[in-house]
């Protein structure tokens, strides 16, 4: 008598502790799949505005008029949100003192660093979620290999004798969960590190920023006062 040992037939002839943890396996590498496509996108787009915004503020437009330029914007991103949120505390404590042009303080520094931060935090948003597929998916698929493995071994003893196409299917049904746990994994490690890596430099090139800008405020204000 033959032996269907095809990887549907392995699957659907699981014990249900087994069909448990494949399902939740394969329910964790989609969920990461779908969140590589989208956080790919997503960073992709945040360093084509950094690079557009560089361009654009080094072009040789006033700092006052790049300002009222994205005040009109409906939202943003990236360096432009980091550049506003900057200079508009850099007019407001220019304001409160008209007899000499302030030079760009901690709160101005302080102010473009949790606009920095905000931005970083939310392109590092779930990026814990493909670290936990990542290590955990091997560990999980194990689990569902030493059941099964378990499981096919209390079948075999009640049998009077014992066979290779016997043992088989059961070996071979417990890991397919190891398999499908790397499957999850994988991806997601890789992913993980790459994504870590792009919003690390994205990290440095928001820091670079805020120094050159800072630097180009303290030239401002100077100007300011020897015109004064």
């Amino acid at each position: 008598m033959s032996t269907d040992l095809s990887i549907l037939h392995l699957i659907l002839n699981a014990s249900l502790v087994v069909k448990i943890v494949m399902g939740l396996l394969v329910l964790a590498s989609l969920l990461s799949w779908t969140l590589i496509f989208v956080k790919a996108s997503k960073l992709k787009h945040a360093r084509r505005q950094a690079e557009q915004f560089e361009e654009r503020f080094w072009s040789g437009i006033s700092l006052p008029a790049l300002y009222d330029e994205l005040a009109k914007a409906p939202q943003r991103s990236g360096l432009a949100r980091i550049f506003y949120d900057g200079f508009h505390e850099y007019r407001r404590l220019s304001q409160l003192d008209q007899t000499h042009q302030l030079p760009a303080t901690e709160a101005v520094q302080r102010s473009m660093r949790v606009a920095a931060s905000k931005e970083l935090d939310g392109l590092e948003q779930n990026l814990a979620f493909l670290a936990t597929v990542g290590s955990t998916s091997p560990y999980v698929g194990l689990f569902g290999t030493v059941w099964g493995i378990m499981h096919a071994f209390l079948s075999l003893g009640k049998m009077q004798q014992a066979t290779l196409a016997v043992v088989a299917p059961g070996i071979a049904e417990a890991l397919i969960a190891t398999a499908i746990g790397l499957f999850a994994a994988i991806p997601a490690v890789v992913a993980y590190n790459r994504f870590v890596d792009h919003v690390d430099r994205l990290a440095v090139t928001y820091d670079n920023f805020r120094e050159e800008f800072t630097a180009l405020l303290e030239r401002h204000a100077a100007t300011q006062q020897v015109r004064r």
